[in-house]
């Protein structure tokens, strides 16, 4: 049974960083694509941020250049680190894999204050 576990989340000021942790059993990260989401209240859940099997990585325009995403193999968890945050960034985070989805996770609240 494949199972992700969000968590990091808070609430931090306009500026202020956050690093969020994706840990998952049943599911080996190493070989698949991982991407982070995040989901505003009444708003469709978009992909901010992918780490391929490579380790390539890709940014949605919202967050790129300030957030980044890493691997730790070892620890099949998958990273989000974020700079520079915004009230904008104020959402719900969640962690799949985005080739093949599996069931979600309760996600992580981020608040982002001005």
């Amino acid at each position: 049974q494949v199972q992700l576990v969000e968590s990091g989340g808070g609430l931090v000021q306009a500026g202020g960083s956050l690093r969020l942790s994706c840990a998952a059993s049943g599911i080996t990260f190493s070989i698949n694509v991982v991407a982070w989401y995040r989901q505003i209240p009444e708003k469709q859940r978009e992909l901010i941020a992918y780490i391929s099997r490579s380790g390539s990585t890709g940014y949605a325009d919202p967050v790129k250049g300030r957030f980044t995403i890493s691997r730790d193999n070892a620890k099949n968890t998958v990273y989000l680190q974020m700079n520079s945050l915004k009230p904008e960034d104020t959402a719900v985070y969640y962690c799949n894999t985005p080739t093949s989805l599996v069931s979600w996770g309760q996600g992580t609240q981020v608040t982002v204050s001005s």
